[in-house]
């Protein structure tokens, strides 16, 4: 692995950290699930699930660590992977697909992050149902995030 992809990862990874970090205030609404999503239709599968675990232990390191630590990685992990995988059948995607996607990719989450609560808890429907409204939040923020943000990176990384 080259410096200069070593370095995009940082990046990444540091925004998300700063994303997550400034818009904690606001529940499920920040910005790592699209830049996640951006950076796997971008620079692939490898880059994303690379950005989702260090920006995902990073901030919870400075947010909160605990069981749902290793959730939010997989949860976050498989966006990436999924995200890079439909770079192959489509170079460029359009943002509509981007905003479908990131919809998807809230509600996702929150599946499999329930997942996890459920292993330590033993209910997952009471979960599930009391978080839809966040993970609707969540799928929200994704496609502002989205919005704004795509444009900005694809022409970052196609410079």
């Amino acid at each position: 692995m080259g410096v200069h992809r070593l370095t995009r990862i940082a990046l990444l990874a540091a925004l998300c950290v700063i994303g997550r970090i400034g818009f904690q205030f606001m529940p499920n609404i920040q910005p790592m699930t699209a830049i996640i999503i951006c950076s796997g239709v971008l620079l692939g599968s490898f880059v994303a699930m690379s950005v989702a675990l260090i920006a995902t232990y990073v901030s919870n390191l400075l947010l909160g660590m605990g069981i749902w630590t290793v959730w939010q990685i997989v949860a976050w992990g498989i966006i990436g992977v999924l995200s890079g995988q439909f770079r192959r059948f489509e170079s460029t995607p359009s943002l509509l697909w981007l905003i479908t996607f990131g919809i998807f990719c809230g509600y996702l989450y929150g599946i499999i992050v329930n997942i996890g609560t459920w292993m330590y808890t033993g209910k997952y429907f009471v979960y599930y149902l009391t978080s839809l409204p966040f993970d609707s939040l969540h799928a929200i923020g994704n496609v502002l995030f989205l919005v704004f943000l795509y444009p900005v990176m694809s022409r970052y990384v196609y410079q």
